[in-house]
């Protein structure tokens, strides 16, 4: 893309905190920085990504050209790169896949996006893929409350593009659609298993007044683990009817047997259950802990 529009991108990104419109409207989008091989100048490119567990995929395809983008060439000369996903930025590390692994995420990303392999037709080399790895969670910025909200509106955001995603996908859900519905469930097991460890122990001393709030906000997270389980569970195939044969998704591990993928309708009622439950729990905790939170003297 041309700088000028890269950067049009890059400043509407972020003053509507990751949101842009057509045509990447519902694009999965970041912003990469990355340190220039020869000058070791800082460059910021917009780049679509894959979610993939505890990491984020990116494939370096400039829409096809013979030659890789000008990021690919910097962060094999420096691969600590900064990421902004709209909400954090945070310092990650970027590994260049390699054989399988690669053949099988281009798969997974071909299969839910065909323009990645048009953009494969197109030349001949071939498009590297390349994981990016967190160094750490995001550093927190700001008042503990405005943090803890900018988590909420990281996960609403995602489960409002899982759900579109579903309900576009057709019959059955494709290998990286089921990983994105993985992703989020791994996230939101992991925050909510945090703040029963740390946060909600910890407002419960200093503020007792606080004590029939907590105990709700701790039932709902056992309601939403329970859906959540339900989601990776079908998800998975677990469930599913005896006798039915196993395939193998794309970016499994090899000698994995995984079923058959679900049906849209059965995943598209999961999402709707968690999504409705996670709405009203997020917004009654904001409720009732930003302004406790926000008034906590560190």
């Amino acid at each position: 893309m041309p700088e000028n529009w890269n950067q049009k991108i890059i400043d509407e990104f972020r003053a509507n905190r990751g949101k842009v419109g057509a045509p990447f409207e519902d694009a999965r989008l970041l912003l990469l920085t990355t340190t220039g091989a020869r000058t070791g100048a800082r460059h910021t490119t917009p780049v679509a990504y894959l979610p993939d567990r505890e990491r984020l995929v990116i494939i370096a395809s400039a829409a096809g050209s013979p030659k890789h983008p000008d990021w690919y060439h910097n962060l094999l000369a420096h691969p600590r790169v900064t990421v902004e996903n709209g909400i954090f930025t945070y310092e990650a590390d970027a590994v260049v896949l390699e054989g399988k692994e690669r053949e099988e995420i281009f798969a997974r990303a071909a299969e839910a996006d065909p323009g990645w392999a048009a953009y494969q037709a197109k030349t001949s080399r071939i498009i590297p893929v390349v994981a990016l790895r967190p160094l750490g969670p995001p550093p927190p910025s700001g008042a503990p409350g405005d943090f803890l909200k900018a988590v909420h509106d990281a996960f609403r955001r995602e489960l409002a593009l899982i759900r579109k995603e579903v309900a576009a996908s057709g019959r059955s859900l494709g290998a990286q659609l089921r990983v994105n519905c993985l992703t989020v469930c791994q996230g939101l097991h992991h925050h909510h298993l945090m703040e029963d460890t740390y946060m909600l122990p910890t407002l419960g001393e200093r503020h007792p007044e606080l004590a029939s709030p907590l105990a709700r906000l701790r039932e709902e997270h056992e309601t939403i683990r329970r859906l959540l389980d339900e989601l990776q569970n079908l998800l998975s195939g677990e469930g599913s009817a005896p006798g039915t044969a196993p395939d193998t998704a794309p970016g499994t591990a090899p000698g994995t047997a995984t079923p058959t993928a679900p049906d849209t309708a059965s995943v598209l009622a999961d999402v709707e259950r968690l999504t409705a439950e996670l709405e009203a729990h997020l917004d009654y905790e904001e409720e009732h802990l930003i302004p406790v939170l926000n008034g906590v003297v560190p």
